[in-house]
């Protein structure tokens, strides 16, 4: 039980994918101007970055080992990627199709998210197994959309800020992204 605990709160913190290891950084930018459009996309990541590393993880263990098929599995995971976020497109479409229309290019943009393959491709290179990986999955998830929701909270009060001129736009979202980055250094042996 312990173990899990310190893979979930490493995934979460300490290894956040987007601000320790850089990945996912289109939705990071792109998406996070709002606070509501920011947790609707953390929501939509979470559900296909678990979906998918789980899925992904029962196709290596239970069809590609077996078959001595292993050097597929970048393919075989992103087809599976492909397919998690198809059904959750087709559910917000039918739900929300507000929030389709708000989420726009960006959610079919998750099957190229990077955090989403890195997931599953971490989990493997870790060695873990099903429930490990389950539990990796959603850390990761979680740690997504905890940072899209606290940069877009960052954005909106940068927004009524008196920020100079030459800093407005895309300077003061680097570095404020950058501040975040150095902030969630801070977590590192929290782990351990």
């Amino acid at each position: 039980m312990t173990d899990l605990a310190l893979i979930l709160i490493g995934s979460l913190l300490v290894n956040n994918f987007v601000l320790a290891q850089f990945l996912g950084l289109c939705p990071f930018m792109g998406v996070t101007r709002d606070y509501e459009t920011a947790l609707a996309m953390g929501f939509a990541t979470a559900f296909v970055l678990t979906l998918s590393a789980s899925l992904s993880h029962l196709a290596y263990h239970g069809l590609l080992v077996p078959l001595g098929l292993t050097y597929l599995n970048i393919i075989v995971f992103i087809v599976i990627i492909a397919s998690a976020v198809q059904l959750t497109e087709l559910f917000l479409r039918s739900v929300s199709p507000l929030l389709h229309t708000a989420l726009g290019i960006y959610l079919p943009l998750i099957t190229t998210n990077c955090a989403v393959l890195g997931v599953a491709l971490t989990s493997l290179a870790q060695s873990l197994s099903f429930l490990e990986t389950v539990v990796f999955s959603i850390g990761a998830a979680l740690g997504f959309t905890l940072v899209l929701v606290l940069f877009a909270a960052m954005r909106e009060r940068l927004d009524g800020a008196g920020v100079p001129a030459s800093f407005r736009g895309a300077p003061i979202t680097l570095v404020s992204a950058g501040i975040m980055s150095l902030a969630f250094m801070g977590f590192s042996g929290f782990a351990d």
